[in-house]
């Protein structure tokens, strides 16, 4: 069981942002940038284009849904969808909310204080549900 699943099953804490039966959407511990928010299947696959063609595209629109609750709470000019990470064996998109390419550097980390976070997750959560 990778890391990705235990934060989806609960077992590891996490700064919650968006689920469903098949998804689910959380805060990066090591963020580059305020909403910076990880997309994952609950279903363990390495490679997200080894993913069925219908989970791939249930996958993208939940992950849309996700970017729009993002982008209403974090007013940017787009939200970037970034797939990469060898670190972890689980598929995942970043979401990050963006007003130039620059701030899409995952060399430069910023610290987002606990309290903060949940704050961040609980808006965009809240923004989610309502779409």
């Amino acid at each position: 069981m990778t890391i990705f699943s235990k934060i989806a099953a609960g077992e590891i804490p996490s700064y919650k942002c968006a689920e469903n039966d098949k998804f689910y959407a959380f805060l990066d511990i090591n963020p580059v940038g305020k909403a910076h928010t990880l997309v994952i299947p609950r279903k363990e696959v390495d490679y997200i284009f080894d993913m069925d063609d219908n989970d791939l595209a249930e996958f993208q629109l939940f992950a849309k849904k996700v970017a729009q609750a993002i982008r209403s709470e974090f007013p940017c000019k787009k939200v970037a969808q970034i797939v990469l990470g060898l670190e972890v064996p689980h598929a995942h998109i970043h979401l990050i909310p963006i007003n130039s390419e620059a701030d899409v550097n995952f060399r430069n980390h910023i610290t987002i204080a606990d309290e903060e976070q949940k704050a961040i997750a609980a808006r965009i959560y809240a923004a989610f549900q309502k779409l």
